[in-house]
């Protein structure tokens, strides 16, 4: 037997675990996950934050063209100083955040899943104001895509019981 009849005889034997267990990819033909696709009124963004995030999420879950469901989300982010040296100058800022969200059926007004994610993201400081400006707003866009990510991956999780 060759090496490479080998290879496919154990993948196909390493997959059967999967296939015997309803296993389906999430974007699949039959995942979950694609009932998501297109059909997810995204709140208006408010802030540059908040446009971060409706950007990432549609990215991600396309923009909505026969919408069957609402999301509404609420962004909070608080800075914080993180290494400090003998002197008492701050080096390091730390961004945390966290992102409230809700899906609710569009028809029936009945919220499906929600919840809260938190995130963080660092940078340092740096001795010019335009170089640690455009640091932190780096970091804040970071944020965002993090925040909305987690947001994506729960929406997933919940898509099977969505249909």
């Amino acid at each position: 037997m060759s090496s490479s009849d080998r290879r496919t005889i154990l993948g196909l034997i390493a997959a059967l675990p999967l296939a015997a267990c309803g296993f389906t990819p999430a974007y699949g033909p039959q995942g979950g996950a694609t009932a998501l696709r297109g059909r997810i009124a995204i709140q208006s963004p408010a802030s540059r934050g908040d446009f971060e995030f409706v950007s990432r999420l549609e990215s991600r879950l396309g923009r909505a063209q026969a919408a069957a469901y609402d999301l509404t989300y609420t962004l909070a982010t608080t800075r914080e100083s993180g290494g400090i040296t003998a002197t008492n100058v701050t080096t390091r800022y730390t961004l945390r955040g966290t992102a409230t969200y809700s899906l609710t059926d569009r028809a029936t007004g009945i919220r499906l899943t929600g919840g809260t994610v938190r995130g963080f993201t660092s940078w340092s400081a740096t001795d010019t104001t335009v170089a640690g400006l455009a640091a932190e707003d780096d970091a804040a866009r970071r944020l965002s895509v993090l925040l909305a990510d987690q947001v994506i991956t729960r929406l997933t999780a919940a898509a099977p019981a969505l249909q």
